[in-house]
């Protein structure tokens, strides 16, 4: 017995995550953007988190996207071992986002990176960025992280020596001051250390998906820093800069210490979708 997914349910899953990603933001981000604002003392902070929860309010009942800038498409799919594909997944999810930029709809953000011509659907050369996995069972995950570049902008890798990891504090907390209110806080801050060069890049920007709720000691001392810097919703002061900081790491050579730093605003955009696969006798 084998699971069989079509090509029609990926690119309908596709167009529909993105549509949820757009338009409404996980509950674990919502809950911590409202803590947030009970915290703050900050007259003028919490006038700019209001703004945020209302933003998000109208997002969702007016059934439009959040922010202007819809960002580029980046997915997360982790593929069951038993599950048969016997069509070109990626065209499913890359037609997925085409259709998505006409029904939900998103600003067309794609651009040949030298000529800057724009393709019009959000695709193109690399684009969407998919990244995939491959797990037990019979099922296709298919998780959609769209990224504005008002915080992908912000972010920052370095290759520190071995002997440098007391650095690492220093260099998130710089990241995050040179950034300032650009990113527009609060932000998440997500923390790839170990790996290569583009690994900790990519582990930065998983980081960002976890639930904001969980953060260990290391994770939570980073936080306390971040919003020590004074920064504050959208860079007008305040005691809350970032809502979480979550660290990924990786195995690294023996003469390498790389350390990614990926920042997100606090529209944390992401929506997943499980497809299971219909059992057939083979």
């Amino acid at each position: 017995m084998t699971g069989m997914v079509t090509y029609d349910d990926v690119v309908l899953a596709t167009v529909n995550i993105i549509r949820e990603a757009e338009i409404c933001l996980p509950p674990d981000v919502i809950d911590a953007i409202e803590n947030a604002y009970e915290r703050e003392t900050s007259e003028t902070a919490r006038a700019q988190l209001a703004a945020i929860l209302k933003n998000i309010e109208l997002a969702k009942s007016r059934s439009v996207p959040m922010c202007q800038d819809t960002g580029i498409m980046v997915f997360f799919v982790d593929i069951g071992r038993s599950l048969t594909l016997d069509f070109d997944l990626e065209g499913a999810i890359v037609e997925g986002v085409r259709r998505a930029t006409i029904q939900v709809p998103l600003r067309p953000n794609a651009v040949s990176p030298l000529s800057r011509k724009n393709s019009g659907d959000n695709t193109g050369a690399g684009l969407p960025d998919i990244n995939y996995s491959f797990v037990e069972g019979n099922k296709l995950s298919i998780t959609v992280a769209p990224k504005g570049a008002g915080s992908e902008n912000m972010s920052a890798l370095r290759m520190f020596n071995p002997t440098e990891i007391s650095r690492i504090r220093e260099f998130v907390l710089e990241t995050v001051l040179k950034a300032g209110g650009m990113p527009c806080p609060p932000i998440i801050v997500g923390v790839g250390i170990g790996g290569s060069f583009d690994k900790a890049a990519r582990l930065a920007k998983q980081a960002l998906l976890t639930d904001i709720k969980y953060m260990d000691p290391f994770e939570l001392e980073l936080l306390k820093g971040i919003n020590s810097l004074g920064i504050g919703p959208m860079g007008m002061g305040g005691t809350t800069t970032a809502l979480a900081v979550h660290v990924k790491q990786a195995h690294c050579h023996t003469a390498s210490l790389p350390v990614a730093v990926n920042i997100q605003c606090w529209a944390n955009r992401h929506a997943k979708v499980v497809l299971e696969g219909r059992h057939e006798q083979v």
